[in-house]
């Protein structure tokens, strides 16, 4: 009789360091896994630092970081819910025409006949979430290719907000509205050097991330999943630490948050949260990386693309707002190229064309990405021709670099 030796299995802990759960091999799957994202954050870091030094300090100034962060909130806001439409297979060519839309009817509305600007802008939320629909029921019910619906969406809002303005720009718009985009949140406290509730909000940020990565960890170590080794959880916590304590501080000094970048972060935290936990956001995920699949599990695919299509319609009226408070004008050029704009930024941020990849973080990441580039440029006194070339060449690297990441993995 033959007797088979069985050897005892080993209770060496994920990430401890033992054999191929060493932690140069843990940290370097985590790299490999998140290489996109890491790679847009290494990259913003380095445009952030050559800027910095190019432009003589200029661009990490308070003034600047906050003129920053609200000259790119409607670009960032459609870029959000731009990176779910992307994510769920398709593609939206219209935002840009119907910001200006939006922007047209909250002008007609408060401008012209006196409406109260916080019932205008539930008004044009709801006229933004009505073209969505519009365009997600050709989508979803009709089967007309996206890119076909959000062209003549693009035709058909661009009209009507010349036939709303007259071809003309009206101006100018109540204080209230205006600090839609460029307000501060009121300073509070005892006077100090700093803005006090910045300083608050940025503890409780602080909070907040700490506690998620301590929890994802726990729940990681918890169901026997790989995690970083613990010196280097510890210098990433300290690197984000660090990151929230810089950019707080930077604000505080100047007049503070912006409400532009509370909206922004609400709306981060939201569909962040819907695509990482909600069923609706797996659906979407398993749409866009494989439809037919996807129906065979039971995803109602016409539902969830209508959804993505009314977000998407939702986000572009609030960025439509968003950009006539800080014009202080509806003009009817508003939105030239904001779609462009848009999906370059998913792109750049990690989404793929055949859908099914992406993270709401990561459009937010390839947002900041083009924002940077933008001020920069400006700054050190480049022309606009050129920031263009500059600007396409940066959106083919991103994408080359996707291709080729996914082709080294691959194989």
């Amino acid at each position: 009789m033959t007797t088979t030796e069985i050897t005892p299995p080993t209770d060496t802990p994920p990430g401890s360091g033992a054999g191929d759960r060493s932690a140069g091999a843990v940290l370097l799957r985590s790299l490999r896994t998140n290489m996109r994202q890491y790679g847009m954050l290494i990259a913003l870091a380095f445009i952030v630092v050559l800027f910095q030094i190019w432009s003589d300090g200029t661009l990490l100034l308070p003034n600047n970081v906050s003129n920053l962060v609200q000259q790119n909130g409607y670009i960032l806001i459609l870029a959000m819910g731009m990176m779910l439409v992307i994510i769920a297979g398709h593609i939206d060519l219209s935002v840009g025409s119907l910001v200006a839309f939006v922007g047209a009817m909250s002008g007609f509305m408060i401008i012209k006949h006196d409406v109260p600007w916080v019932l205008a802008l539930i008004i044009c939320l709801a006229i933004g979430a009505a073209a969505g629909a519009w365009q997600g029921f050709w989508i979803a019910y009709v089967g007309i290719p996206s890119f076909i619906v959000t062209l003549a969406g693009m035709l058909l809002f661009r009209g009507l907000t010349q036939i709303v303005l007259e071809g003309q720009s009206i101006a100018p718009y109540p204080k209230g509205f205006q600090n839609i985009a460029q307000g501060f949140i009121p300073e509070m406290g005892p006077y100090t050097q700093y803005h006090n509730p910045t300083l608050l909000i940025g503890a409780v940020v602080i909070a907040v991330l700490l506690f998620q990565e301590w929890r994802d960890r726990r729940r990681q170590l918890a169901y026997e999943l790989e995690v970083l080794p613990f010196n280097i959880w510890v210098f990433k916590l300290v690197a984000i630490v660090a990151a929230v304590v810089a950019f707080t501080l930077t604000l505080a000094s100047f007049r503070g948050v912006p409400v532009v970048l509370l909206i922004m972060c609400a709306l981060l935290i939201g569909l962040g949260f819907v695509m990482r936990n909600a069923v609706v956001g797996r659906h979407i995920y398993a749409l866009g990386g494989n439809k037919a699949a996807a129906k065979l599990s039971g995803v109602k695919d016409q539902r969830v693309t209508f959804l993505v299509f009314v977000n998407m319609g939702l986000l572009a009226a609030l960025a439509g707002m968003v950009y006539a408070a800080r014009l202080n004008a509806a003009t009817p050029n508003a939105g030239l190229n904001f779609e462009l704009e848009a999906i370059a930024a998913c792109f750049i941020g990690g989404a793929s064309m055949s859908g099914g990849v992406g993270t709401v973080l990561g459009a937010v990441i390839g947002g900041l990405v083009l924002g940077v580039l933008n001020n920069g440029m400006s700054l050190v006194g480049i022309g606009t021709d050129y920031q263009q070339v500059i600007k396409g060449l940066v959106l083919l690297a991103a994408v080359a670099f996707d291709v080729w990441n996914k082709r080294k993995v691959g194989s």
